[in-house]
C-alpha cells in the first residue's frame, strides 16, 4: 500500500511524486509547515514604520515646506 503522493506540479510540469505529509495534501516541499513564510495581515509594515500612513504624510508635508522654502529663495 503507498502512501498518498503529493500531485503538486513540478517545473517539468509533471505531478510531484513525493509522499504527502500526514494530515496535509502537500508534500513537505510544496506544503509549507505550520508557521512558515510571511505573517498574517501587514505585520511587516509595521516593524519600522517608514510605510505607515502618518509617515508617508509626514514627508509629504516636509516635501510641500521645503518646495515653498525653496520657491520663496529663488524669488529673492
Amino acid at each position: 500500500m503507498q502512501s498518498p503522493r503529493c500531485g503538486a506540479k513540478t517545473r517539468a510540469g509533471a505531478p510531484c511524486q513525493a509522499p504527502a505529509t500526514r494530515g496535509g495534501a502537500r508534500c513537505r516541499m510544496h506544503g509549507g509547515a505550520k508557521g512558515s513564510g510571511a505573517p498574517k495581515g501587514n505585520r511587516n509594515a509595521l516593524r519600522h514604520g517608514v510605510y505607515t500612513s502618518e509617515a508617508i504624510e509626514w514627508r509629504r508635508q516636509i516635501n510641500r515646506l521645503l518646495r515653498k522654502s525653496r520657491a520663496l529663495n529663488a524669488e529673492i
